[in-house]
């Protein structure tokens, strides 16, 4: 299924066009990297201060809701940007990805985070206040932060790792 995935990938024009760009088109590779990691601290300070201020680590003066509210726009602007930065290189070396297991790694932390960003931010756009409107709730919340906070710090040491891989083995 991988091979078959991989080949599908490696044959497309897609994959042409984003391999032109990167050869031909000077400085792309470090730009597009450069995004990435900007894209990556952004969505870290941004998802990172809204649990830090569920688990009570930060800015005490604003309410959980106020701050999903302001800050859930830089979340989604930088998880597309890291999906269009990450994608260009995924596209340009599939198996490098594919066959890592660093990358699956990377794949599943980063799901479940973007399934636990999900969760607090529709709810809190369903109902305002969702979370501060009860005592288990907002422990429910603190455990989905404690957690998310966790599966981000895997998912950026993971996306550091998948390079270094290839030079371990």
């Amino acid at each position: 299924m991988i091979e078959i995935m991989i080949d599908f990938i490696q044959e497309s024009a897609l994959r042409e066009f984003i391999l032109w760009g990167l050869f031909n088109v000077p400085g792309l590779p470090p730009i597009l990297q450069s995004f990435h990691i900007i894209a990556v601290a952004t969505l870290f300070a941004s998802i990172g201060m809204i649990n830090l201020r569920f688990l009570q680590l930060a800015v005490p003066s604003q309410s959980p809701s106020e701050m999903i509210g302001r800050l859930a726009p830089w979340v989604w602007t930088s998880l597309f940007a890291l999906l269009l930065t990450g994608s260009a290189f995924v596209i340009a070396r599939p198996d490098r990805y594919f066959y890592n297991p660093i990358a699956g790694i990377k794949l599943i932390c980063l799901t479940v985070a973007i399934s636990l960003a999900i969760l607090l931010f529709r709810l809190e756009k369903k109902h305002p206040q969702y979370w501060e409107s009860s005592n288990s709730r907002y422990r429910m919340a603190q455990g989905v932060s404690l957690c998310s906070i966790l599966l981000w710090i895997c998912t950026v040491f993971a996306g550091r790792w998948i390079a270094y891989l290839d030079y371990l083995f």
